[in-house]
């Protein structure tokens, strides 16, 4: 019998780096799939060539489009906020919109929790509490989805995550070989995603790997910068297929309803 798995996310490249394989799996093995983002991603890094005509979100949604249809995703949807920035600092909302960390938790979480009632959602991907690096926009998918859950009566809730001490090694290892680009800082991630002991959820992707890439390149937008910089995707899409699929060949995620030290799941939709 197959299962709805909805994927929240807070901009469209988001769903590519942390549940990209899992949704290519659920799709696969013939559940249906639903990817929902707060924001249209606007206010994101790119180069002239994407900014230049003011329709920066419509060109990500477009590449997102192009990504859900790499993974097999029957929904696309956003909930219609406007993306925060990086910040410190948010602008001011455009017209007709709020920006998404501005929103009123309740009034977005209904709006979630509607398409998960139409959906018949069994299980919804979030992020965890941390936000995943810490930005804004994700620590506020934290909290909306964990409220529209309450509203639907979602009974399993995923947050989308990566073992911080696996991070942390791997971007040890990494600096040895490889120059960082200027907007990525390693440090922080120190105090992002979730320490190893909180995973519930480790998800085998590797026969995945050829749609995790595609929908990591449908972000071309998200890949691109001026001045020669190079960005943290881009990087990720030079690395060579057979390390692609090792580095990127598992997905984690942290179910805060079980006890700690519960047996690892090797499947979203187990029980």
């Amino acid at each position: 019998m197959g299962h709805t798995l909805l994927a929240f996310h807070a901009h469209p490249d988001d769903e590519a780096l942390l549940t990209s394989g899992t949704m290519a799996r659920a799709a696969a093995e013939g559940h249906r799939v639903v990817v929902v983002v707060a924001t249209d991603g606007e206010l994101g890094l790119a180069s002239a060539a994407y900014t230049g005509d003011g329709s920066l979100g419509q060109r990500r949604m477009a590449e997102l489009r192009a990504s859900a249809r790499a993974l097999g995703v029957a929904r696309v949807e956003h909930l219609g906020y406007a993306d925060s920035g990086l910040g410190p600092v948010v602008e001011p909302d455009p017209p007709g919109q709020v920006r998404f960390v501005r929103a009123d938790t309740e009034e977005a979480a209904e709006r979630l929790a509607a398409i998960l009632r139409e959906e018949h959602v069994d299980v919804l991907l979030t992020y965890d509490r941390n936000g995943g690096y810490g930005h804004q926009d994700h620590v506020k998918v934290h909290h909306v989805g964990a409220r529209a859950a309450e509203l639907a009566g979602i009974g399993t809730v995923l947050q989308a995550t990566v073992p911080r001490d696996a991070i942390l090694r791997g971007l040890r290892l990494a600096a040895r070989i490889y120059r960082f680009p200027p907007d990525f800082d390693p440090t922080s991630f120190e105090r992002a995603y979730s320490p190893r002991s909180a995973i519930t959820h480790r998800i085998d992707v590797r026969r995945y790997a050829a749609q995790k890439r595609a929908s990591m390149r449908a972000h071309a937008s998200q890949s691109s910068a001026d001045g020669g910089a190079d960005r943290t995707l881009a990087a990720f899409l030079r690395i060579p297929r057979p390390l692609f699929d090792l580095v990127f060949g598992r997905e984690w995620f942290v179910d805060a309803a079980r006890p700690p030290g519960s047996r690892i799941s090797r499947d979203v939709f187990g029980g």
